[in-house]
């Protein structure tokens, strides 16, 4: 199969799908690759690299969609990669389309199938990872008094209290802020709905000012927190919220909130994805960061970490075909959100009110 590595088009997005070591390993398994000039030149693969692993340069996205059949991408399409698709396309990325229409239509009525990696790799653990710690690193800096914070320090000296955190879901992405939180020497407590993960996450950080919690005393803790990190995702289905509105009015002025999650209105009611250009805003007092693309800060980390996370699913599908390997694998299954035209992920149909085809029935 002739696979097609498209430079990513989102702003401020710094990483590439695939790495000169894992299109070498397609190339030496038979494939093809065809890659656009410059894709990994953020991430520090040149063109000279890809080219000595066995790919193909191509100068365009153009030339990429032309000769490619499998399109693999960090993220959803962006720009003009809508107008490039063929029904014979299948597309590997980022997608995260349930809950945006607009989206899941530009690929059914492409007639493409579509594989959503965040429900192929479970949990995202290369890039949840990175989101955790930049996101922490961000919320710190964003408390010091410049930035509009509390200006509290995040280590406690000459007697002071240090500054209060508090991390939202103990997965990757929280195990990742707390190792940066409290390796800097803050107050932290972690909420979870999960027993496991809270007894773990005691585990971990014995003799630290650190105390793990169900995630239902969450609101008691808001009062106190200079900082608080979301790392929850958040069901489509859901209406409610963790931190709601309401709940703002009772933190301090000054006080941050990091969504490393960033979906709009999910566990943080006043969340809203923002970028790296235009990171910040400010509700009731309380500044929100929402950046969608955390990892993309550390491009060579983040595509080391992604491009290692997909490639079996990369191989799985070059080796047997989409339908085929979607068959093979549940993994695989659950991530397949259209095929030909029709929709074929369950829970899409049910946040867009559609009928679907169930993969068995393909």
């Amino acid at each position: 199969m002739i696979i097609g590595l498209p430079r990513e088009l989102k702003p401020d997005e710094r990483r590439v799908a695939l790495r000169p070591v894992e299109v070498g390993r397609l190339v030496e398994a038979g494939h093809e690759v065809v890659v656009e000039t410059r894709s990994g030149a953020d991430a520090g693969f040149s063109d000279t690299l890809y080219e000595a692993s066995g790919a193909r340069i191509a100068a365009s996205a153009e030339a990429v969609f032309e000769q490619a059949r499998l399109i693999v991408k960090v993220h959803e399409l962006q720009q003009n990669e809508p107008s490039l698709l063929r029904p014979e396309h299948i597309l590997l990325a980022s997608l995260y389309c349930e809950a945006n229409r607009g989206r899941l239509d530009t690929l059914l009525h492409a007639g493409i199938t579509a594989f959503a990696v965040e429900h192929v790799v479970r949990p995202l653990s290369a890039s949840s990872v990175l989101g955790g710690e930049i996101g922490a690193l961000e919320g710190v800096r964003l408390l010091l008094a410049p930035h509009g914070g509390t200006g509290r320090h995040f280590a406690g000296h000459f007697g002071l209290e240090p500054a209060r955190a508090l991390v939202v879901g103990l997965g990757t992405a929280g195990r990742g802020a707390l190792r940066v939180l409290l390796g800097l020497g803050m107050s932290v407590a972690g909420f979870d709905i999960d027993p496991l993960a809270l007894e773990q996450a005691r585990l971990d950080w014995p003799g630290r000012d650190f105390t793990a919690r169900p995630v239902e005393d969450l609101p008691e803790h808001l009062p106190g927190a200079d900082l608080v990190l979301n790392c929850v995702l958040w069901d489509k289905m859901r209406r409610d919220h963790l931190i709601t509105r309401a709940m703002l009015g009772r933190m301090k002025r000054g006080a941050v909130i990091v969504d490393v999650a960033a979906d709009r209105a999910g566990a943080v009611e006043t969340s809203v994805p923002t970028t790296w250009l235009s990171p910040i805003y400010q509700v009731q007092g309380i500044t929100h960061f929402c950046v969608e693309n955390l990892p993309s800060a550390s491009p060579e980390a983040a595509s080391t970490g992604y491009s290692r996370m997909i490639y079996d699913t990369v191989a799985a599908i070059a080796e047997h075909g989409a339908i085929d390997a979607a068959r093979r694998d549940a993994a695989l299954g659950r991530g397949l959100i259209c095929a030909g035209g029709k929709l074929v992920h369950a829970g899409a149909a049910q946040v867009q009110g559609l009928s679907f085809t169930p993969l068995a029935a393909l």
